[in-house]
């Protein structure tokens, strides 16, 4: 795998991981973003696996709309749904009503932490790492 690839793939693992700890320390945000993150990384990684560049942005929907092929196709919905939590996790002053009962939830964080894992699974098997 080229070295690009595998740094994109390094990271994600990172932001896996926290998401996994900040689960277990009951930060609901931070498991949203750092899921967001993974899943972000991960589609970027797949683009540039691909031979392509990714596009500068952080939006999973337009990553997903560039991607040269579609191994994620099936699990779309669930990698949308992440983009909510991009901005109102980080910024607490984020635009009201970014998500509609405030922070996430735990329920939120579980939802999210399982596309993260489910894209991380689907990613090795694309990408053989």
């Amino acid at each position: 795998m080229k070295e690009e690839v595998q740094n994109w793939v390094d990271y994600a693992y990172e932001d896996l991981r926290m998401a996994e700890l900040a689960l277990r320390e009951k930060i609901y945000n931070q498991v949203c973003f750092h899921s967001q993150q993974c899943v972000e990384k991960l589609l970027k990684g797949f683009i540039e696996f691909k031979g392509q560049i990714h596009p500068r942005t952080n939006k999973l929907a337009d990553l997903l709309s560039s991607m040269p092929e579609k191994p994620f196709k099936d699990l779309r919905d669930s990698i949308l749904l992440l983009d909510r939590f991009y901005i109102p996790t980080r910024y607490p002053d984020a635009l009201p009503g970014s998500l509609r009962e405030g922070l996430p939830t735990e329920n939120d964080a579980g939802e999210a932490l399982g596309t993260a894992k489910a894209i991380f699974e689907r990613a090795k098997k694309v990408m053989g790492f």
